[in-house]
């Protein structure tokens, strides 16, 4: 008599490999319950990368770039779907006093951080204080693990680049400080509040409100020397260095006639190139984001988020969005990949996007019963944190 046939799963690994690297997410899931070598087969990596690739904030870059290296791919592709149907806990984790801020123009409370790891970075009026995130991810440990001091006035905006913080105050002042260690540097940068600062190669950027964008050295023996000086003829709301470290966009407060997205040479000072044409007076840019060194993000006071691609066009946006409910916005982040996260200027509206669509996925209102705007977000890919004017809030979207 004929021996019976071998089942599949007794092939070679690279052939089942293979094989199931045709299935889709539920047909992977299906498989996995068939028998215990199925299981560890159907949760490899290399399956779930070509579908994570799909997937909202899965870790993974339009370039394929692996931002969440060390995490199950799987256990991402299931997060990202709580991510597109909104399905998260939502809790306060941190509150504070808050002052009466009249609009984007005062730097009072308008808290900024930074997520690195293990730890979230806070502004919390004049200083910069380092949370220890729980075990499980969801909350803060209750007291700083550190605090950054150096500004006399409110911290406007600040940046974590290679373990240094450098950071621009209400006072005029720049000051950068080594995370891990107990080196710092303060020198006097504007003559009115320094509304943004960028960090990379070396160089600091910095823009405010007295209408010029500055770059500085911190090359050995040329620390806080101020290399250039763009009169932007209008206040500074936002600044990024380009990933290839040749040129920074300034986002200014549109109140003439000149773009408020320009982008500038960053060794010589001078101007590249304006982005777009059709903004209306006062619809200035309060927060930029490069994706790659061609692709730009940028959201401010006209209701927009903008897509730009520098290698088409830039006269006009590739694609845009509209808030919903004609909010300013006032901070935008995104995965590098289809996700865009939006913070609004009233009752602390967080809105998540997918760049296929062009409508808004998600919306999650955080400020209640008085408005404040989300000042500044960040999020991790199970994790989303929203700073408001009196308030921290998390959304874990590990909940089911």
């Amino acid at each position: 008599a004929a021996s019976p046939p071998s089942p599949l799963w007794a092939l070679p690994e690279e052939l089942l490999l293979l094989i199931c690297s045709y299935l889709d997410a539920q047909a992977l899931g299906r498989l996995a319950q068939v028998c215990r070598r199925l299981r560890f087969l159907s949760s490899r990596d290399v399956l779930w990368r070509r579908i994570a690739r799909g997937c909202l904030n899965s870790g993974f870059t339009q370039l394929g770039t692996d931002l969440a290296a060390g995490i199950p791919v799987k256990e991402r592709v299931k997060v990202s779907q709580n991510w597109r149907h909104g399905r998260c806990r939502r809790e306060t984790v941190l509150k504070w006093k808050c002052k009466q801020v009249a609009s984007f123009s005062s730097s009072f409370l308008m808290p900024w951080m930074e997520l690195d790891g293990e730890y979230l970075y806070l502004s919390q009026a004049e200083n910069i204080q380092a949370y220890h995130l729980c075990a499980e991810g969801t909350g803060l440990q209750p007291h700083p693990q550190a605090i950054f001091s150096g500004h006399q006035e409110d911290v406007c905006r600040f940046v974590l680049v290679n373990s240094h913080i450098v950071s621009g105050g209400g006072d005029g002042s720049i000051v950068l400080h080594k995370i891990h260690g107990s080196y710092s540097l303060k020198f006097s940068a504007h003559e009115q509040e320094v509304n943004c600062v960028d960090f990379q190669g070396g160089l600091i950027v910095s823009g405010s409100r007295d209408r010029t964008a500055k770059v500085w050295s911190l090359s050995m023996g040329r620390v806080g020397q101020c290399l250039h000086t763009v009169q932007t003829e209008d206040r500074v709301w936002s600044i990024a260095i380009s990933p290839l470290l040749s040129s920074f966009v300034t986002g200014t407060a549109c109140c003439g006639h000149t773009s408020p997205l320009r982008i500038w040479d960053l060794e010589s000072g001078q101007l590249l190139t304006c982005l777009g044409t059709d903004f209306h007076r006062g619809a200035g840019v309060l927060d930029v984001f490069y994706e790659t060194p061609s692709l730009l993000l940028s959201c401010g006071y006209d209701t927009y988020i903008r897509y730009w691609d520098i290698r088409t066009s830039t006269r006009k946006c590739v694609q845009e969005w509209e808030e919903p409910h004609d909010s300013a916005l006032y901070c935008i982040r995104s995965d590098k990949n289809h996700m865009i996260a939006s913070g609004s200027s009233y009752y602390g509206v967080v809105r998540l996007w997918d760049k296929r669509q062009t409508r808004c996925l998600q919306s999650f209102h955080l400020s209640s019963p008085t408005s404040s705007p989300v000042y500044c977000l960040r999020f991790s890919t199970t994790h989303l944190y929203a700073a408001l004017a009196s308030a921290l809030h998390v959304l874990d979207f590990t909940a089911s």
